[in-house]
């Protein structure tokens, strides 16, 4: 009788960054003319994790 094999056991994934949720970027509401009107957004790296995705204690 074969013996079965065990899949090797990975590494807890590191918790997730929460105000880019991961990605490593957030959008900043872009505003333009007199009245400061919102035109659109523009994407920056995450100052909270550096642009890593990972969430720093």
């Amino acid at each position: 009788m074969a013996t079965k094999k065990t899949p090797p056991r990975l590494a807890p994934a590191p918790p997730m960054c929460g105000p880019c949720n991961g990605t490593g970027e957030v959008a900043r509401p872009v505003r333009v003319g007199r009245k400061r009107r919102p035109v659109g957004e523009q994407a920056g790296i995450c100052l909270a994790c550096f642009g890593t995705g990972e969430a720093t204690d």
